[in-house]
């Protein structure tokens, strides 16, 4: 178990200077009294000299070795690409640096367990950023599943549809950079939705297929084809008795739906059903036995976790749910706990989407073995 933080602020560097950076975990940094930016680590100079300036952080540096070494920082947050990943976990681990990195954690299991275990040796506080549990009406749909009101919990089913151009994703679409397409970034996400929600599951069947050859950039330049999947969908059995379905795709026309896309995940019990969608993240659907789903506010009480400084009718509901991340992963470093989701959460989704894979490859069901803690 981590120790308590004793020095305040906790002093935070960012490794990544991306778009997810700037609208995720900059803002949420700034709006928590507990936190502070310190420093900002990026291979792009010119990047981060605009991050300089746009962020108004003094300590910036290509370095990410001195960034680990430097006593000035307590924690890092990782948002670069997947095949950084996990050098850079275990490097701040080692260095005893708090970590949330984003998602998926590496490659493949055996990366990301590394990582884990990693992190559990140094007694660092360690997070998945697996941003989607922090909408209010995913928090809320879990409440009314393990408080019973759903009943005995049976099927979960999910669908990712985007609608995003067919040109290059860059290192996203080679597989030594980001490991699968589809998969590892959207669905994985849903994947950790159900394990949460469902439990374990106990064997999958999937499959992946890659229907674009994204050989071209969004300037019309030629590019090494993608070798990458974008669509991908799994069926499931969970451990308890519960089953599964999931699909997700970046091809789906007509779906883009203001850059959210088309979200929607559901839990049906044996005596109501419950569903979340995305661009509403205020708002679940509800329904019993003999009723049809309707919509239902999420309670003020979900709307934002306990203490937090985030004032929920402020922006844009799509976003401003995802600044509970930073806030989830400092309140973890300051109470000296486990942060929630943990590597372990993001190990328990990599394991699945790896077994998606393996049964893409086999053309069969896979087991699901215990993961020891």
């Amino acid at each position: 178990m981590p120790e308590s933080h004793s020095r305040s602020p906790v002093r935070i560097a960012i490794v990544g200077a991306g778009a997810v950076s700037d609208y995720h975990h900059v803002p949420a940094i700034a709006m928590d009294p507990r936190a502070e930016l310190a420093a900002v680590c990026d291979a792009d100079p010119a990047l981060l000299e605009q991050r300089r300036q746009d962020w108004g952080v003094d300590l910036v540096s290509t370095d990410y070795d001195a960034i680990c070494q430097n006593p000035d920082i307590d924690a890092v947050i990782i948002a670069t690409p997947n095949f950084t990943h996990r050098p850079m976990a275990v490097a701040a681990a080692e260095a005893g640096k708090h970590i949330m990195c984003e998602k998926p954690l590496g490659l493949n299991v055996a990366e990301v367990r590394e990582m884990y275990q990693s992190a559990e040796q140094a007694g660092v506080v360690h997070m998945t950023a697996f941003t989607y549990r922090f909408a209010p009406s995913m928090r809320y749909l879990k409440h009314l599943a393990a408080s019973g009101e759903l009943g005995a919990l049976r099927h979960f089913r999910s669908q990712r549809f985007l609608d995003l151009p067919e040109t290059s994703w860059g290192w996203r679409q080679y597989e030594d950079r980001a490991g699968a397409g589809d998969l590892f970034d959207m669905t994985i996400h849903r994947i950790d939705f159900a394990l949460d929600l469902m439990g374990p599951l106990d064997r999958v069947c999937g499959a992946v297929a890659q229907f674009v050859p994204r050989d071209k950039t969004v300037d019309g330049e030629s590019c090494p084809p993608s070798e990458v999947d974008d669509w991908s969908a799994l069926i499931g059995q969970f451990r308890d008795g519960g089953v599964g379905v999931w699909e997700g795709t970046t091809l789906a026309k007509g779906y883009g739906l203001d850059g959210f896309g088309h979200e929607w995940a559901e839990v049906n019990g044996s005596e109501a059903s419950a569903v979340y969608r995305l661009h509403q993240p205020n708002q679940i659907w509800l329904g019993k036995t003999g009723q049809d789903l309707a919509p239902v506010d999420v309670p003020e009480s979900f709307l934002k976790p306990a203490d937090s400084p985030r004032d929920p009718s402020e922006g844009e509901p799509a976003t401003i749910f995802r600044y509970d991340l930073v806030w989830e992963f400092v309140s973890a470093i300051v109470e000296g706990r486990a942060a929630t989701p943990s590597f372990y959460d993001g190990l328990q989704a990599q394991i699945v989407a790896g077994a998606v894979l393996e049964s893409e490859s086999q053309r069969e069901w896979i087991t699901i073995e215990p993961e020891p803690r």
